[in-house]
């Protein structure tokens, strides 16, 4: 489990958090978190509670979106809130060229390049919630407020 805390991608994450708040921190999970269930299955937690960072191509950039587990995004509303017609989501080889993360462990901070973010109000629900940090089986806990703070996302209504 060390040895995950010590991969370049979730040291990222570290560093970001630790810079942010010294007492937020990043757990290792004994089992994936790939997908929100299992995230949620190894957490001990609703599937609500966790971040799914999603990210999209737009016609020349790119938006990450932070939606609740138990939502889903809806490409309609972030087409009418983007006024861009042509969104998709973006290829693998380019979530991890943008964020430097593979699908599965996309953190919502500690982006190689800078990504407008777009926050699902609906996990505002959660007093704590967990979003992934930069591998499968890492994630780290915090609160609403703050992960706004820290990604300085907006507040959108986006999933369906």
């Amino acid at each position: 489990m060390e040895d995950l805390l010590n991969k370049e991608s979730v040291q990222r994450v570290i560093n970001v958090l630790r810079d942010f708040d010294s007492t937020l921190k990043v757990q290792a999970l004994s089992s994936s978190a790939r997908t929100a269930i299992d995230a949620a299955a190894s957490l001990n937690c609703e599937v609500g509670a966790i971040v799914k960072s999603l990210l999209f191509r737009t016609e020349d950039t790119f938006l990450l979106c932070l939606v609740s587990g138990d939502k889903r995004c809806s490409l309609n509303k972030l087409k009418k809130i983007t006024q861009i017609k042509d969104i998709s989501m973006a290829a693998p080889e380019d979530v991890k060229t943008q964020t430097g993360y593979t699908i599965g462990g996309v953190s919502p901070i500690g982006h190689l390049k800078k990504i407008n973010i777009f926050v699902d109000s609906s996990l505002e629900r959660f007093d704590d919630i967990f979003a992934a940090a930069g591998h499968p089986n890492c994630v780290f806990k915090i609160d609403f407020k703050n992960l706004l703070k820290i990604t300085q996302g907006e507040i959108k209504d986006i999933v369906e």
